[in-house]
């Protein structure tokens, strides 16, 4: 019995000691829309800052970031005929950021 208790012992210490894993990246979506109608803007450069990382939305005014370390960003959009606007926003490790950005016709 003591050698149970023992063994018992020594498994949960072994167990409280192993190191936490936390997840320090996330993911960041959005879609891009017009400020007047809403409708789906496609072809739009965005580019989040810090980091420089750049992608278009598809013809569905989506976009996406994915693995990017969890900290504040800027997101940054711009085409041609519209006014370049910016949102920014906060991430956390784990967590999916989703957006909705207007933007307005020149």
């Amino acid at each position: 019995m003591k050698r149970i208790l023992i063994i018992f012992a020594l498994a949960t210490l072994f167990v409280a000691c192993s190191p936490v894993e936390y997840d320090t990246t996330a993911t960041i979506t959005g879609t891009v829309v017009e400020n007047e109608s809403g409708d789906p803007i496609g072809q739009v450069t965005v580019t989040l800052k810090p980091g420089g990382n750049n992608t278009y939305t598809g013809n569905d005014g989506h976009f996406e970031f994915n693995n990017i370390e969890a900290q504040h960003y800027e997101i940054w959009v711009q085409k041609t005929g519209y006014k370049t606007d910016k949102k920014s926003i906060e991430t956390r490790g784990g967590e999916t950021v989703s957006v909705t950005i207007k933007m307005e016709k020149r």
